[in-house]
């Protein structure tokens, strides 16, 4: 019974579509950049707005003599960060709901009554299946690059910021020149890592028709009514696309380490990278479950 499930004639009827295949592995590389590209600029967003120092109450926690008030509601409103809040809110939610819903609400309500033009990309991926797709797997990746993020800026020895603030920088100057590109530097392997997740959950845009590689196995199985070899062909693609891009990032993350070895910070700047990733991945599997 096995044996009828995969055959040499099977392969040889999936192999006449090919060009889905290639097809489906162009917009596969073209949906998962597109969003990291779009995810990291949120996420950055998001994580200078959960870092935010910014409390509009904080005279409402004291009396009229400028004395510090008992009162705890006062004190606790005089703590509160809108802009940290929102920033939480938005990351939390998104992080705590399945992939595919976000995908569904995306598609089914937030672009139900937009005209989108329906014109076709690289002559086989359809715009308008394609741009909401986008749109929903750069707002979860930029929830979770945004963690990524926040641990790379707070990996960032705090003398550095006081050295800023010393010359007489403002705390925007500080972020931009200072802090962030040291950052930016840390988590670079997280990022690149983050491509790779994405190459392997945009399978799931085959449900709203963009025509990524699943997409390709769901039309060939129609065609041929058979589903193990299309389903083989597409493993084979996957692990094509992402190995050799795992070990590319391996290598460079080992060269872009020596320097930070020579420096003697590599221990604790890579402990924080690895803990912001399993942090991100334990996540990514219970909102999957």
């Amino acid at each position: 019974m096995g044996s009828s499930l995969i055959t040499a004639a099977g392969f040889a009827k999936a192999w006449r579509y090919k060009q889905m295949f290639v097809d489906g592995l162009v917009c596969t590389v073209s949906l998962s950049l597109l969003t990291v590209i779009l995810g990291f600029i949120l996420a950055l967003f998001l994580a200078v707005l959960r870092l935010s120092n910014w409390h509009p109450f904080r005279g409402v926690a004291l009396d009229k003599n400028g004395y510090l008030c008992n009162n705890s509601f006062r004190i606790l409103l005089s703590k509160f960060n809108p802009l940290s809040f929102l920033a939480s809110c938005y990351v939390e939610i998104f992080r705590a709901t399945p992939m595919l819903v976000q995908l569904f609400i995306i598609y089914y309500i937030v672009f139900a009554n937009v005209p989108l033009p329906t014109f076709k990309l690289f002559g086989s991926i359809r715009f308008d299946r394609f741009l909401p797709g986008v749109v929903a797997l750069s707002l979860n990746s930029g929830a979770y690059l945004c963690e990524i993020i926040r641990s790379g800026i707070q990996s960032i020895d705090g003398g550095q910021t006081e050295a800023a603030r010393s010359l007489g920088m403002s705390q925007v100057q500080n972020m931009r020149f200072i802090v962030l590109p040291q950052a930016i530097k840390n988590i670079l392997p997280a990022i690149a890592n983050e491509f790779v997740t994405i190459i392997k959950e945009s399978s799931i845009c085959y449900t709203i028709g963009v025509q990524e590689i699943m997409y390709a196995v769901a039309s060939i199985k129609g065609a041929t009514y058979r589903i193990g070899e299309p389903l083989i062909i597409a493993t084979l693609v996957y692990f094509c696309l992402t190995f050799p891009t795992s070990k590319i990032i391996a290598y460079f993350e080992k060269k872009m380490s020596a320097g930070d070895r020579r420096n003697g910070n590599e221990g604790a700047k890579k402990a924080k990278r690895k803990s912001a990733e399993v942090l991100n991945e334990q996540e990514r599997t219970k909102a999957k479950m």
